[in-house]
């Protein structure tokens, strides 16, 4: 299985995508592990991305691209893969396509969790009380949200259009929420 998962902040990527990883039995490639990977190993690409990281900038399309293609031709991934993280532009699902295609394979589905803002909210601020992160104030999650929605609806309707988009309700207890994930995408076909 070749996927993507996406949702806003704080709607539980990171938590879905470890079942997903384990049920299907392919590697959970977040891009934020690939950069610290190549950042403490201190990878070519690792060294030129650190520079944009510590600058507050966003890596660029080009380097973020070859950390992914250089990941998912790891061995483990041969068989499949899951990626939270990217692609965050229209540029790279370009690029991911072609990475796919190259491999003989395409890309089986996309997973959208969807949750009520003012529950994400709610879950964010809870969360930033109890690991103590005191830039997480309510402002700063809503825009966040909001930037979500504007970088990632054009990726979402791109994916749609091609009919590979499984809308999952993020809310509930986590395994509810993982086995509908699991119902909807254990139909699916591998390529």
């Amino acid at each position: 299985m070749r996927l993507i998962i996406m949702g806003p902040p704080g709607a539980g990527k990171g938590t879905q995508a470890r079942f997903i990883a384990e049920h299907f039995k392919i590697p959970a490639i977040s891009t934020g592990d690939i950069f610290r990977a190549n950042v403490s190993e201190g990878t070519e690409l690792g060294i030129e991305a650190k520079r944009y990281m510590d600058a507050g900038e966003y890596v660029p399309d080009e380097v973020t691209n070859l950390m992914v293609r250089n990941r998912i031709d790891d061995a483990d991934a041969v068989s499949g893969f899951l990626l939270d993280g990217y692609p965050r532009t229209l540029a790279q699902v370009e690029e991911l396509d072609g990475m796919i295609k190259f491999t003989g394979h395409r890309l089986d589905a996309v997973v959208c969790l969807t949750v009520d803002q003012d529950e994400i909210v709610s879950r964010l601020l809870q969360r930033a009380q109890v690991e103590g992160r005191a830039d997480d104030t309510e402002d700063v999650i809503r825009r966040r949200q909001q930037v979500y929605l504007e970088q990632t609806a054009p990726l979402i309707e791109v994916y749609k259009a091609r009919g590979i988009v499984h809308e999952i309700d993020g809310l509930g207890e986590v395994d509810e929420v993982t086995q509908r994930i699991f119902t909807a995408l254990d139909v699916v076909p591998e390529s």
